[in-house]
Formats: C-alpha cells, sequence, structure tokens
C-alpha cells in the first residue's frame, strides 16, 4: 500500500528504516498508518497487521499511542513534539513531521519516536536526589542559624509578622547567590542581616569583606574597592594594594550605605557586576573575581534617581532580590524579648542582676525608638551600668530616653496624684501629636507610629487631636 501511495521510494526502503533504533510511523493524509518500523513494534509490543490500516485517531483510543503525535500534526499542519505515553507505560519523545503536495495539502506523515523511559526515571531520581539536598542544606542552615544566635547573642528573635516575613526572606537570600539591596532605617541592623546572609551561605567559608561608602573620602573609595598598582599615584605604596574585591573573592563583599558612593564610581561598580571584571587604579589589565555583592542602605535610591545622583541602571542591578529591614515600631511584639534579651546579655558583660519594673517595661515597649535595635542596645546597657539599684524604674529611664528638645515636657516623673496610666496616656499623645505634625496625613503617621490607621482615628479622637 505505502509503495502504491509513494512509488518514489526506493526498494532498501524497509530495510534501511528497519536498521534505526528510532521508531518510524508512516500514515496518509487522513492519519492513516501506511507502514511502520520493527523498532516501534518493539516500544509497542505489537505487530504490524495491528497497526496498518487503523487510522491514528482509532489507535489512539486503544491506548497505542498517546497522545497520538499524527493527529496532532494534522489538525495544527505543521511539525509537533510531544511526549508519548504509550500501553506499555513506556515515555518516548516523539516528533511528527507533515509531507506536503505542491498544493500544500498534507500527504504523509512520518512520527519518529526514541524511548526515554530510562531517561525520565534518572531524572526523577536526580530531582528526589537535590531534594534530599535542599533538605539537608536547609538543615545545615538551621545549625548555622542556632550557632549564629548563640555567638551574636541571639540577636534574630521575633515573632512579629514583619520580623517573620523578612526572617524568612533572609535565609531565602542566603540560599541562592545573586545581589541584595538591604534597606532600612538607621540602627535597624543592616550590616547584621548581611553577615547572618553570607554566614548561612554556600560562601560562609570564604571571607566577607565590608566597606561604609560613607566613611571614607572620594579619593580613596576606588582604590579600596579596586586596588592600585605600585607607582599608581604619589604616595601610593610601593608594592600596590590589593582592593576589597580582590580580597573577597570566593566571598562576599558587603558595602554599607550604597547611597553615599560617588557617581563616578557607580559605572565602574556597574562593569563589575555585569562582567565579573575589575582594573585596578594605574593598570592596564583586566582581573575576575567570583564575589557576591550585598548592599545597604537607608536612603531612597529611587529619589536619589530622579535627582540625577545615582545611576539608574546600577540601581536595577543592586535590586535584583530587595530585603526591607522592618523598624522597632513595626515590631512592637518584639520589643519585650529584646529587652530582656540585652538585659541579660549586659547583666553578665557587667557582673550585675538588674531588672526593669514592670512599669519601665510598659514605658519601654510605648517608645517609637528613633535609632531602632542600635538604641534599645545602647540605651540597655548604659542602663545596666549607671542604674543605682537593681531595679529599673521609669524615674532613671528619664534622663536616657528623650532628650528636652525633642519631646515639649522635662521628665517621667510623677505628678502628685497622677497614675501610671494617665503619665503613659500623655506620653502617647505627645508622640502622636508630633508624628501628626510631622507627616501630615494618617496614613503616612500611621505607617510612622506602626500602628493601624484605624488605631491611630480612635486615638486621634481620644485625644481630641487635630492637625494645625
Amino acid at each position: 500500500m505505502l509503495k502504491e501511495k509513494s512509488p518514489h521510494l526506493s526498494e532498501y526502503f524497509e530495510e534501511l528504516l528497519n536498521a534505526i533504533s528510532d521508531g518510524i510511523l508512516i500514515s496518509d493524509g487522513e492519519g492513516i498508518a501506511l507502514w511502520i518500523n520493527q523498532a516501534c513494534l518493539n516500544f509497542i509490543n505489537r505487530s504490524k497487521e495491528e497497526i496498518v490500516g487503523k487510522s491514528s485517531k482509532e489507535l489512539e483510543r486503544m491506548g497505542i499511542f498517546n497522545p497520538s503525535v499524527t493527529s496532532m500534526v494534522l489538525e495544527e499542519r505543521t511539525m509537533v513534539s510531544s511526549v508519548q505515553l504509550t500501553e506499555t507505560k513506556r515515555k518516548f519523545m516523539v516528533s511528527g513531521h507533515p509531507i506536503k503536495n505542491e498544493k500544500g495539502q498534507i500527504e504523509l506523515v512520518i512520527t519518529q519516536s526514541r524511548d526515554i523511559t530510562g531517561i525520565v526515571r534518572t531524572t526523577s531520581k536526580l530531582e528526589e536526589m537535590q531534594m534530599l539536598l535542599k533538605k539537608y542544606s536547609r538543615e545545615i542552615m538551621e545549625i548555622k542559624r542556632k550557632s549564629h544566635n548563640e555567638e551574636s547573642g541571639d540577636f534574630f528573635i521575633g515573632k512579629s509578622k514583619a520580623y517573620v516575613s523578612m526572617a524568612n526572606l533572609m535565609e531565602k537570600a542566603a540560599f541562592v547567590d545573586t545581589t541584595i539591596l538591604i534597606t532600612g532605617e538607621t540602627g535597624v541592623g543592616k550590616s547584621e542581616i548581611a553577615a547572618r546572609i553570607h554566614q548561612l551561605s554556600e560562601r560562609s567559608k570564604e571571607t566577607m569583606v565590608e566597606i561604609n561608602c560613607g566613611a571614607l573620602p572620594e579619593s580613596l573609595i576606588e582604590s579600596e574597592l579596586f586596588g592600585y598598582k605600585k607607582g599608581a599615584f604619589t604616595g601610593a605604596s610601593k608594592d600596590g594594594k590589593k582592593g576589597l574585591i580582590a580580597q573577597a573573592d570566593g566571598g562576599t563583599l558587603f558595602l554599607d550605605e550604597i547611597g553615599e558612593l560617588p557617581i563616578q564610581l557607580q559605572a565602574k561598580l556597574l562593569q563589575f557586576l555585569q562582567q565579573k571584571k575589575y582594573t585596578p587604579i594605574g593598570d592596564t589589565r583586566t582581573y575576575t573575581a567570583d564575589v557576591r555583592i550585598i548592599t545597604a542602605t537607608n536612603r531612597n535610591l529611587q529619589q536619589l534617581v530622579t535627582e540625577g545622583k545615582f545611576r539608574s541602571d546600577l540601581y536595577y542591578r543592586l535590586n535584583v532580590l530587595p530585603m526591607k529591614v522592618p523598624s522597632l515600631r513595626e515590631r512592637q511584639e518584639d520589643i519585650f524579648g529584646l529587652l530582656q534579651m540585652n538585659l541579660k546579655k549586659f547583666n553578665k558583660k557587667h557582673g550585675r542582676q538588674c531588672k526593669l519594673t514592670p512599669e519601665a517595661l510598659q514605658l519601654l515597649r510605648s517608645y517609637p525608638w528613633p535609632g531602632n535595635i542600635r538604641e534599645l542596645e545602647n540605651l540597655v546597657e548604659r542602663l545596666v551600668i549607671t542604674a543605682p539599684t537593681y531595679e529599673i524604674t521609669p524615674t532613671q529611664l528619664s534622663t536616657h530616653l528623650y532628650d528636652s528638645q525633642e519631646l515639649p515636657f522635662n521628665h517621667f516623673q510623677l505628678e502628685k496624684g497622677q497614675s501610671l496610666t494617665e503619665k503613659l496616656e500623655e506620653i502617647e499623645q505627645k508622640i502622636i501629636e508630633q508624628a501628626y505634625e510631622k507627616c501630615q496625613t494618617t496614613r503616612k503617621t500611621a505607617d510612622e507610629l506602626g500602628i493601624s490607621q484605624s488605631l491611630l482615628m480612635r486615638r486621634l479622637k481620644k485625644y481630641q487631636l487635630t492637625r494645625k
């Protein structure tokens, strides 16, 4: 039948196609099977008589070919590739090719199939192995996390929604090897976050190098980052200098206060990020370094881009994985634990047994903490050192919390006949009043204070506060 349809085929046609290991099925323009080679018959464990003469739809209904690539080719009128499952539960990669006449009509459909059952099985095993490796990696990361907590005084504690979300992202960031931009207010612990990501990452055995872009003069930052060749400039070391990028090769480079990086150096940093290549000052050779870049800032980089002070292409290259560290105002539930943890740490450091009274704790929980965790740590250590007794009371807090210029009332001592609740409400009213005057809208004020807008509205009504 095939020779009648296609008389141009050579007499060696069957011998040639039976010699190859791929399965071959040839059908006419209606999908009727005309010929099938021995390899294909072996794949499906059927005889030629069971296949030849049947339509592709019929063979599909019988479960011999599922799906029928021949039918797909006839429907789409173009070449089609698909994974096919046979009734023997074996998987094949099948490609179907239409043979058209001068009028564009399909006369023949030739399908070529290759058994991929073994490959799929091997791939599945590899996927299982990868899942196990990820599981073990997470367990190792957890061990590292606990070990780091013990070493760092358990800096990373919290149960607030804002903290848990950030902590989850932090651990995911450690598992991948991409550029990270950490943002957040002063004192939230951006450098500690960067160190944690490095210690949990696969680069933890290598060095993490840190530079504060705002702490060095512009003339020194380039030589610190990229290094210089001997004699590159007047005053340069006769032996030259190895830059921080070279020192961090294989590890992590943390660029703190990235918003302070001079505009003329931003192009050079961008080139390194894109190509992993750099040129030291005074050198003509290009060097490569395998370095992960983590940056941090408390400035609005998008605003700096608008003002022309920060390159937009560098901003987008740094902002591959953004991570915002919440302020303590957004972590109200965590303040008690942080206070107790730092109190324990500094009591041990200074050989004391100080404790906060319930009234002092309540006062500290309502404090806005403009300096965030750094301010909290410094305050607790100062209180432990200076407290005249082992009990830290609200009276002792009065000289440490607020500057008289920041808050328009003198101290936290209770007035005659005044209760603690009344004093706390007085403090709360002043804080909300100042924030409302600063932010002008209830939404921005609520964000500033780390509370919901509905709670702020209730407090404004309670204290009869209006915007001046």
